[in-house]
């Protein structure tokens, strides 16, 4: 029949639908477009007078909703996993045969044809591929229905991510350890032990938790003992004062507060410069969870970073903000351009800043360079960076929340009703500090030796 009633868009519909059941294109998040369908023609044995007709199908897979630039690519991996094994064990036909017979468009005779020889393909995986004769008809092909043989299904998919639906990371994406060099992308297979590439790490899902260590109860019940430990010892919130790249310092400091996994560091600024290594401070700080404010001298790496990458030629004279700049990884980079210029926190009654806040103005109103600058007020309302003696900022400060900041190490601890200064100077040969809340318990150490000699000038 030439009627076009059984054309080749019935045929693509069913393709369509055999295809997207055979790899579960819709669990994955996807709708397969057939976009294009050939179809070539060939005699059959001799004698039979009759010919068969072979097609290759193109199509594309595109995602439902908007992804990761990294979810494609481990989509893609799926996907092409799925085709594969849906090809080599005959499922792709079997589907196709299932899609075929719930077509009502064809009459019964055809349908039943080519129910027939889908499943025939499905039962004849092993043999080898007809040799072909004649030449490319086109989609207009299938129209003619009498002598229609299927006997091959070549598909070949992409992957089609439109720019609206593709989310692109804001810098690269994480290569390894496993999988092939060059990957970005792993399988279940790869991470897992006994399977891929011989991974890490036991597998505990359900359909593998008998051959996993001790039929995984030992993983679990170790894991609710250390929730409950955690939850029963009620992690707590440590503020540090100024750093300024004094590693060994922090790590006494976090041992003497006995800091465990479950707390919270909240850093007060400063925590690069003057020290013996303001590197490792910021990665220790990351890789711990820890997070804090900006302060003056974080303020100057980040502008140095930015700098850098505006094409900025290096200084004249050598600066320290420069060289920790360049040399922090994208990883640590990161870290302290999410430093906020304060942190409140309405459960602890408290806020955190670096240097300090201007009694009777509202947060959002406060001025970033004062919040990591500020030392003194004066009576007649001037905010100054400078050491005036008699005129801490905190002492004008009246709450309600208390305040914990670093950055004025010339005044040293600094208790008020309403603020806590703890810039003890541990650059420069005094103690590194830390309040623990909600208890607000003060812990200190003493600096190893003075790295760093300076005196501020006073002002009375």
């Amino acid at each position: 029949g030439r009627d076009g009633r059984y054309g080749a868009h019935i045929l693509r519909r069913v393709l369509r639908l055999g295809i997207g059941e055979a790899i579960r294109a819709d669990t994955m998040g996807f709708d397969v477009a057939i976009t294009e369908l050939v179809l070539t023609e060939s005699s059959l044995e001799k004698g039979s007078g009759g010919t068969t007709t072979e097609f290759t199908v193109e199509f594309n897979l595109l995602p439902k909703k908007k992804m990761e630039y990294g979810a494609v690519e481990r989509a893609a991996k799926r996907i092409n996993i799925a085709l594969a094994r849906a090809t080599d064990n005959g499922d792709i036909a079997l589907a196709m045969g299932a899609a075929a017979k719930a077509e009502t468009a064809w009459p019964a005779d055809v349908r039943d044809r080519v129910i027939e020889e889908f499943l025939f393909d499905a039962e004849d995986q092993d043999e080898g591929e007809e040799e072909d004769s004649g030449g490319v008809v086109g989609d207009a092909a299938i129209d003619d229905m009498d002598d229609f043989d299927l006997r091959e299904v070549v598909p070949t998919t992409k992957l089609i991510i439109d720019e609206k639906t593709l989310i692109l990371p804001d810098q690269e994406e994480y290569d390894g350890p496993f999988g092939m060099p060059g990957d970005t992308t792993y399988a279940k297979d790869d991470i897992y032990l006994g399977g891929g590439n011989g991974g890490v790490f036991s597998d505990y899902s359900k359909e593998s938790i008998n051959s996993s260590p001790f039929q995984g109860t030992l993983g679990p019940i170790l894991l609710d003992a250390v929730v409950q430990r955690a939850i029963q010892r009620q992690p707590r919130v440590i503020a540090i004062g100024d750093v300024h790249g004094c590693l060994d310092e922090l790590q006494m400091l976090l041992r003497r507060c006995d800091y465990r996994p479950g707390d919270l560091i909240v850093f007060l600024g400063d925590l690069v410069s003057k020290g013996p290594d303001s590197l490792a401070v910021v990665q220790m700080a990351r890789e711990i969870g820890a997070i804090g404010v900006r302060g003056n001298h974080d303020f100057e790496v980040v502008r140095w970073h930015q700098a850098i990458k505006s094409g900025a030629d290096p200084p004249v004279i050598g600066s320290e903000h420069y060289r920790i700049a360049s040399t922090l990884s994208k990883a640590d980079l990161k870290w302290m351009y999410s430093l906020p210029w304060y942190i409140t926190s309405k459960e602890l009654g408290a806020l955190f800043v670096h240097a300090g806040f201007v009694s009777g103005i509202r947060l959002g109103k406060q001025n970033p360079r004062l919040m990591m600058n500020m030392r003194s007020i004066l009576p007649d309302g001037t905010v100054t960076s400078k050491f005036f003696n008699n005129w801490p900022w905190a002492r004008l400060w009246d709450g309600p929340k208390t305040v914990l900041f670093g950055h004025d190490a010339d005044r040293g601890l600094q208790q008020y009703e309403h603020a806590i200064g703890l810039d003890t100077g541990c650059v420069y040969g005094g103690r590194l500090t830390a309040c623990i809340l909600p208890e607000k318990r003060l812990v200190s150490v003493n600096a190893k030796r003075e790295y760093f000699h300076y005196r501020r000038k006073r002002f009375d």
